[in-house]
């Protein structure tokens, strides 16, 4: 079957872009994958309007790739603070490749921003790997084929 014969709105990219497509929703997974957690360092640290991250933060929710916590602070009323769930986790290597994009393609002169480390001290790279074990390279060619959720697209 022809790739253009397929409906394009079953991808799971497409479906994935939904939530994350959304301008500031990879960075404020970002941050509180990085322990960014509350509502005011967010905005402090992204430099991004209230009610923008307000609505992010509601889309990531619902999705299931964050979680609320409720805490006190003395003398404050309660508040909630922001953690990835599972889901939330399981983006972590799709935020590593596209740093790992930035960083080759995007870096300013002085190199990369950041460098991700392991806690054996080593660094982190993501890496294509087939079921057989064969790490690919850039130019390796793969094609993709339809899944059992695949489905045509009508005319």
């Amino acid at each position: 079957m022809d790739w253009r014969e397929l409906d394009s709105a079953t991808c799971s990219i497409a479906r994935t872009m939904t939530v994350l497509g959304e301008p500031w929703a990879m960075l404020v997974l970002r941050d509180v994958l990085n322990g960014v957690s509350r509502f005011d360092d967010l905005v402090d640290h992204l430099g991004i309007a209230r009610n923008v991250l307000t609505r992010r933060l509601t889309t990531l929710v619902r999705a299931g790739i964050l979680e609320t916590r409720e805490y006190r602070e003395p003398g404050r009323r309660t508040r909630h603070e922001y953690r990835p769930t599972a889901v939330g986790r399981d983006l972590r290597p799709v935020l590593l490749a596209l740093m790992a994009f930035g960083d080759r393609h995007r870096a300013g002169p002085e190199g990369a921003p950041a460098v991700v480390v392991h806690d054996c001290g080593a660094e982190v790279h993501v890496r294509e790997v087939c079921d057989d074990g064969h790490v690919l390279a850039p130019s390796d060619r793969v094609r993709i084929t339809p899944g059992p959720g695949a489905r045509r697209r009508s005319a």
